[in-house]
């Protein structure tokens, strides 16, 4: 028995700093796609994905929520792990940099680098950036400015531990030389070589000491691995790697996955994939990876997408509106091969309406309504015809066939788009063929009888090879038709390419299942009105975080004043215990407070931010000695204290638990 070819492919592991995007979540649906294409293709695959956990941002960010960074990570990681599992990811294993074994393996690593000479302790003085978990030079961050991202980096002068880069520069440059495909794009290639390999490389800072959430120097207990040895390595601790061990002496699980046949990363971390990570590779005399392949971004139209500026689309809300399948074709359909991406709601819309409902579920569900209405759902044996109808018949099996040999090309490239765009040309030539054969006109000729069942064949076996085709990209939606045909053969061994006599495979004689509408139509001028409202709330939302996260203004023109005058000012708690509105004042209450030695009547301006309920019992601060002022009518005895939050809130001074009557100074 023949061995099935082994295929392991990962994905870069997602920061577990919040829930990624819709560009992030493009990465796991892509190399899903890939995962299945390679399965249909008949290899045994490995497909790993996970969290990458440590640093000083999460350790920040878990700070401010006030959890431990453990257990941040936690929740980040589950959401993020839904998430792929909502978007239908066959992921085979899910690592977390946190995992003991991967800590286990990491110090080892940082152990053997050191005692072998290819790690030095010095002192780090440069620029850092939050969000990469980057330093930069002074050249670098010029503008004091990331090159990558743009934000604000900080002064950093910190004791670390670097890693000899130098030392494995001419090695890893030859290597690429030798292996051409190694990095893909080519354009990527460039890049890596012009811009760095051939500038010059900058020894590698892998260590940390300003803060404590990561994995802990085995020898330097003040010192935290930084990032990239870290998460890089996830991708052989995974699959059992034991840094003790040569290659030869790892387990057979090990290797009989490792090296990877492709990491599929993003663009902006190309050069820790193609610079630092073989480098690492060299350095444990393992195995490089056959290829890494950096795809290009999805933005918001021409946009990044950001929270701040409050563009961002998550891949499980769209699907909401669009199904999983629908959103899973638009990413894998819109994002092209070298280039940067772009979503809208309106391009998302559109492909939803002429792709899915136009050129395939209006496809299936006419063929299976016209099977039914004509031959009562049971699939006649074609026949050959006239030669004119030979022809139309032979020119869409041959589009068919052009359609496989057209994929399996496209997806050996990582073309993806492309293969997607190839199996919709293919229905769209089967929709074009029932304009050309007019079933319904065959249908009134009982001459013709044969003929129309052939035609209707014709289409049921495309769409047979349609759905396998698409089993990649739309699994679920794939497998349904699929189901619906009766059909046996459901894998890519069941179809094939020019000649390959396969068109056909449909068995005469099945009874093809009820049809139903695949994907609803959307109504573009509705959903776009829905869409615009959750845009301008997040919208809003990026404003208020801003201007929240801004420091407040100095106050101008505001006079000094001694203590001799604030004493005059007499503050005391006070406990409300009745509240109502003021008779045609909208923004006032009236409320009956307890000053603990008195009942007093005050009336606020606070009824556009609370109600009575909202009111009645809590404990507020009082000016005591103010004096009375009638207010539309209504004395009010007192003022209490509130905060403007910004230009529309405001909040009241809660005071709940001490006592009414407590002076406060």
């Amino acid at each position: 028995m023949n061995q099935k070819p082994k295929y392991y492919v990962t994905t870069a592991i997602a920061y577990a700093s919040k829930k990624p995007h819709f560009g992030n979540t493009y990465e796991a649906i892509m190399t899903d796609a890939i995962a299945r294409y390679k399965r249909e293709m008949g290899y045994d695959v490995y497909f790993c994905t996970g969290t990458d956990e440590h640093g000083q941002k999460i350790e920040d960010l878990a700070v401010a929520a006030g959890i431990t960074p453990k257990a941040y990570v936690d929740n980040v990681a589950g959401e993020i792990k839904s998430l792929w599992d909502k978007m239908n990811v066959s992921y085979d294993y899910f690592v977390r940099t946190t995992d003991d074994y991967h800590e286990a393996a990491v110090q080892k690593m940082f152990k053997k680098f050191f005692d072998q000479g290819d790690i030095y302790k010095s002192r780090y003085e440069g620029w850092y950036c939050v969000p990469c978990e980057s330093f930069f030079t002074d050249t670098q961050a010029a503008d004091c400015k990331c090159p990558d991202c743009g934000r604000e980096v900080q002064r950093a002068s910190e004791e670390a531990y670097f890693f000899n880069m130098k030392k494995y520069a001419d090695r890893l440059m030859t290597y690429i030389e030798e292996h051409p495909g190694f990095i893909e794009p080519e354009s990527r290639k460039k890049e890596i070589v012009n811009n760095f390999l051939k500038a010059g490389l900058q020894d590698l800072c892998v260590s940390r000491t300003s803060f404590t959430w990561g994995i802990q120097v085995p020898f330097d207990q003040k010192h935290v691995t930084y990032v990239w040895l870290d998460a890089l390595t996830n991708y052989i601790t995974a699959i059992g790697f034991d840094p003790d061990k040569t290659y030869e002496e790892q387990s057979e699980h090990f290797k009989k996955w490792w090296p990877a046949n492709v990491h599929i990363i993003g663009k902006d971390i190309i050069r820790f994939h193609t610079i630092y990570w073989p480098i690492f590779l060299m350095a444990m005399d393992m195995p490089l990876p056959d290829k890494v392949f950096a795809h290009p971004w999805f933005n918001f139209g021409a946009d990044k997408m950001s929270k701040s500026r409050g563009n961002v689309i998550y891949a499980d809300e769209l699907a909401e509106h669009f199904t999983v399948d629908g959103v899973r074709h638009y990413a894998l359909s819109e994002m092209p091969y070298a280039s940067d991406g772009s979503i809208t709601y309106e391009t998302v819309i559109n492909r939803f309406n002429t792709d899915l409902v136009n050129n395939l579920g209006n496809l299936f569900k006419r063929t299976l309504d016209m099977q039914k209405k004509y031959f009562d759902r049971v699939v006649a044996a074609p026949v050959a015809g006239t030669e004119e109808e030979q022809a139309l018949d032979a020119d869409l099996i041959a589009t068919c066939e052009a359609a496989y040999e057209a994929v399996v090309a496209n997806m050996d490239a990582y073309r993806i788009a492309d293969a997607v765009e190839c199996i919709f040309n293919m229905l769209r030539r089967a929709n074009k063929y029932i304009d050309e054969t007019t079933p319904w006109s065959l249908a009134k000729d009982e001459t013709k009888k044969e003929r129309l069942g052939t035609v209707l064949y014709n289409l049921l076996e495309t769409i047979r090879w349609g759905a396998v085709l698409l089993k990649p990209f739309i699994p679920a939606t794939a497998e349904e038709i699929l189901d619906k045909l009766g059909a046996e053969g459901k894998d890519y061994a069941s179809i094939g390419g020019k000649g390959c006599g396969k068109f056909g495979n449909l068995k005469a004689g099945t009874t093809v299942g009820e049809s139903r509408v695949l994907f609803a139509r959307i109504d573009e001028k509705a959903k776009m009105a829905e869409f615009d409202a959750i845009r301008a709330a997040q919208i809003a939302e990026a404003e208020k975080a801003a201007k929240a996260a801004a420091p407040v203004e100095k106050p101008e023109g505001v006079a000094q004043i001694g203590i001799d005058d604030f004493m005059k000012v007499e503050l005391r708690t006070a406990q409300i215990l009745a509240a109502e509105p003021v008779p045609k004042a909208k923004k006032l209450l009236k409320l009956q407070v307890d000053l603990g030695y008195e009942q007093r009547q005050v009336v606020s301006g606070i009824a556009k931010w609370y109600t009575p309920d909202d009111l009645i019992g809590k404990t507020v601060i009082c000016v005591a000695n103010l004096k009375p002022a009638v207010l539309c009518g209504v004395e009010s005895c007192g003022m209490i204290l509130a905060a403007d939050c910004d230009e529309d809130d405001v909040k009241v001074i809660f005071v709940d638990g001490v006592p009414a009557g407590s002076q406060v100074r």
